[in-house]
C-alpha cells in the first residue's frame, strides 16, 4: 500500500493504491481517491499543515483503518456510458478447479517433471497435460479448440499450442510408465479393489480414405465403412480405470486380453494375486478361459445362450430343476409360473437359475442360466419396438427397390426378410449383355420385395428371459451374479468417453499423438470416476459434469471475482468436501492465490 500522485492534465491527482497478482503477474488497484493538489492545500491549511504533513497523516489514518483483513462489504463502481473493453474475456471457469485437485492428488505433476527431466526440454508439459484433461472434461474439442478454451479456465495456460504436439509426442513414450504412476499413486486417496478386473473394447471411426499403420479397417460398433483404432480398457471392481491400450482397428477384439492381462499383471504387481477377470461374450474363447484358470486367476465370462451346443441347449430349456436364490431346497417348474397369473406376479422380479457343467477344449466349467419374467418382458418389448420400425421401413420402399439389410442383433433391419425375383417388366429380347458394367442396367435385372421375417422372430423369443455365464469360480451364486452384473459400469465409462468426453473427436494423424490423444481422455475418465466416488455417488455423472461446466466467475476488475454460477446442493457439496469456496459474493485475488498454492500442495 502507497501513495500515488498522478498529472493529468497539469493537474495532480493523489490517491492510495495497492499491489496485488493476477495469474501470476503484479498489477495494482486504487483503494482510494484522495484528490487534487488544490482540495488537498486547503484540507491541509484547514488543519495547520502542510501538504506533505497532512498526506502523510492522511495515509498513515487509512493504514490502520484497513486492516490485513479485507472488508467484508465491497463497493464496485461500474458506470452506464463507459463501455466493456474490447476482445477480453472477464468470465472465467472453476469447476476445473476440483478436477485440479485430483489431478495433483495423483502426483501426475510429477510423474509429468520426471519425464520432461529425462527428455530435457524446456515448455511446461505439466501445463499441456493438466490443460488437456480438464479441457476434455469440460470443453471437449479438437487440439486447436481446446488450447483456445483453456483459456476460459481462471489461470492462464502457460504453453502454446505448438508445445501441446510436441508435449502429446513425448507423452507417447512413456503410456506406460504414466498408467502405472497413476494406478500406484491412486491407492493413496482411494481405495482399489484388483480382486475383480473388469476388461471390454471399443472402437473409433477415423474420416479418412486410406489406412495407416494405426488406422485399419475393420468390423467397427457401428459398421462405417471408414478406418478404425481399438481401445482396451481395464477397470476395477470399485469402477475405476486400472490401464487402457491402443490397437490397430484391423486386430480383433478377442486377441487384446491375455497380452494386456500379461501386462498389468506384471506392471502392477498382480502376480499370483487372486484375481477374476469379468468380461463380455465376445471374450468367450477357450484361450482367454485357459490363461485365467493358472496362477490364482479366475473368469467370469458372459455366454451366448445361441451358440451353446445342441446338447447344452436342452438342459436348459428343460422346464425343470429351476431354483431361486438363498432358496437351497425348492426347484421350480418354469411352466408352472408362466401359466399362473397369480405366480406370474409374484415372481416378476425373481431370478431363476439353473447350474449346467460344461467343458471347452481345455476348462471344465460351470454354465450359470438365470431367467426372469421381467427380462423377458423387456426383451420382448424391445423386439416389438424394433418391429414396428421394420415395418414402417418396408411401407416406404418403393416397389422393387433394394435396401441395405443388417445382422447386427440390436437393429431392427434384422427382422426384415428379402425376397428376389427377376425383374419381368424387362422384356427378354431387350436384356442387354449379362457381362455389361452399366450398374444402372444390373439394378434392374431383378427385383426385391420384403416382409417381416417370421422365422427370425420366433427363432429369437425362445431366448427371451434367458442370460448366461461361464464362471470356474466355486462360491455363491449370487456373488458371481453380482460380479457379472456389475459390468455395466465399464460400458457406462465408454458411454462417458465418446458421449461426455467427445473422445472420438481426434483431428490427428500421427499415431504417437493418437495414442496420447487418448491417454489424457483415460485419465479425465479416471479423474471423473474419483470425483463421483468423493461425492458418494449422490449424483449422477451428467450432474456432475454439467455442473463443473457451468460454474464460472466474473472478474470485478481491480477486485476479484463473483460466481455467476446457480449455488446448489452439488456445489456445496463440491466445496465441503475439497475445503475451498468459490461461492462468495466476491473473492478476492488474494484467495484464489491460495486456493492455487493449496491446491499443488
Amino acid at each position: 500500500m502507497r501513495l500515488r500522485a498522478l498529472n493529468i492534465k497539469n493537474v495532480k491527482y493523489y490517491s492510495i493504491i495497492e499491489d496485488y497478482k493476477r495469474n501470476g503477474k503484479r498489477t495494482t488497484r486504487v483503494l482510494d481517491n484522495i484528490g487534487n493538489e488544490k482540495q488537498i492545500i486547503k484540507l491541509s491549511n484547514n488543519d495547520n499543515l502542510s501538504v506533505e504533513e497532512w498526506l502523510k497523516k492522511y495515509f498513515e489514518d487509512f493504514k490502520n483503518k484497513y486492516t490485513d483483513n479485507e472488508p467484508n462489504e465491497v463497493i464496485i463502481k461500474k458506470y452506464s456510458d463507459k463501455l466493456i473493453p474490447s476482445n477480453k474475456t472477464n468470465n472465467y471457469n472453476v469447476g476445473y478447479l476440483f478436477l485440479k485437485e485430483i489431478y495433483y492428488s495423483l502426483k501426475i505433476d510429477k510423474i509429468v517433471n520426471t519425464i520432461s527431466k529425462k527428455y530435457k526440454f524446456e515448455f511446461d508439459l505439466n501445463s499441456v497435460l493438466s490443460n488437456l484433461v480438464f479441457s476434455r472434461i469440460i470443453y471437449p474439442s479438437s487440439k486447436l479448440k481446446t488450447y483456445e478454451l483453456c483459456k476460459n479456465f481462471i489461470e492462464v495456460p502457460k504453453h502454446n499450442l505448438e508445445n501441446i504436439y510436441r508435449g502429446l509426442t513425448y507423452l507417447n513414450n512413456d503410456l506406460d510408465y504414466i498408467q502405472k504412476e497413476i494406478y500406484n499413486n491412486s491407492k493413496a486417496i482411494i481405495d482399489r479393489n484388483t480382486r475383480i478386473i473388469y476388461f471390454d473394447c471399443t472402437n473409433y471411426y477415423f474420416d479418412i480414405n486410406e489406412e495407416t499403420d494405426l488406422q485399419k479397417y475393420g468390423v467397427g460398433k457401428d459398421k462405417k465403412p471408414k478406418p478404425l483404432v481399438g481401445m482396451g480398457l481395464f477397470m476395477d471392481g470399485k469402477g475405476l480405470p486400472i490401464a487402457m491400450n491402443i490397437y490397430p482397428g484391423s486386430e480383433s477384439e478377442t486377441k487384446q486380453l491375455i497380452p494386456l492381462q500379461k501386462k498389468i499383471i506384471s506392471n502392477y504387481d498382480l502376480d499370483n494375486k487372486k484375481t477374476i477377470i469379468c468380461t463380455d461374450a465376445a471374450m468367450c474363447t477357450d484361450e482367454i478361459k485357459k490363461f485365467n484358470i493358472k496362477d490364482n486367476r479366475a473368469f467370469v465370462i458372459t455366454q451366448s445362450i445361441k451358440k451353446l451346443k445342441d446338447e447344452y441347449k436342452k438342459q436348459i430349456f428343460d422346464d425343470n430343476d429351476w431354483r431361486i436364490i438363498d432358496d437351497k431346497y425348492n426347484t421350480y417348474k418354469l411352466s408352472d409360473i408362466l401359466n399362473d397369473d397369480t405366480k406370474y406376479h409374484q415372481y416378476y422380479d425373481t431370478i431363476f437359475y439353473k447350474i449346467i457343467s460344461t467343458e471347452t477344449a481345455h476348462v471344465v466349467q460351470d454354465l450359470i442360466v438365470t431367467f426372469q419374467i421381467k427380462y423377458m418382458e423387456y426383451s420382448k418389448n424391445v423386439r416389438d419396438g424394433q418391429i414396428e420400425r421394420a415395418k414402417k421401413k418396408i411401407s416406404t420402399i418403393k416397389n422393387g427397390m433394394k435396401i441395405k439389410l443388417s445382422t447386427n442383433p440390436n437393429d431392427y433391419r434384422r427382422l426384415i426378410k428379402e425376397s428376389v425375383s427377376e425383374n419381368e417388366s424387362k422384356n427378354k429380347s431387350e436384356t442387354k449383355d449379362p457381362n455389361s458394367l452399366n450398374k444402372d442396367e444390373k439394378k434392374n435385372t431383378y427385383k426385391y420385395s420384403y416382409s417381416i421375417n417370421l422365422e427370425a422372430i420366433r427363432e429369437e423369443e425362445k431366448y427371451d428371459g434367458y442370460y448366461g455365464i461361464t464362471t470356474n469360480l466355486e462360491g455363491e451364486v449370487s456373488d458371481i451374479l453380482r460380479i457379472s452384473k456389475n459390468r455395466w459400469e465399464i460400458e457406462e465409462s465408454f458411454r462417458i468417453l465418446k458421449t461426455d468426453f467427445d473422445s472420438g473427436t481426434v483431428y490427428l494423424s500421427r499415431e504417437d499423438r493418437i495414442k496420447s490423444h487418448f491417454l489424457t481422455c483415460f485419465i479425465s475418465l479416471l479423474i471423473d470416476r474419483i470425483l463421483e466416488n468423493k461425492l458418494n455417488y449422490k449424483y449422477t455423472n451428467t450432474q456432475i459434469i454439467e455442473t463443473i461446466r457451468n460454474m464460472n466467475v466474473y472478474e470485478e476488475k481491480g477486485t476479484g471475482y463473483s460466481p455467476s454460477y446457480i449455488r446448489t446442493e452439488l456445489t456445496d457439496d463440491l466445496h465441503s468436501i475439497f475445503g475451498f469456496r468459490t461461492d462468495y459474493e466476491i473473492i478476492s485475488y488474494k484467495k484464489f492465490e491460495k486456493i492455487f498454492k493449496d491446491i499443488k500442495r
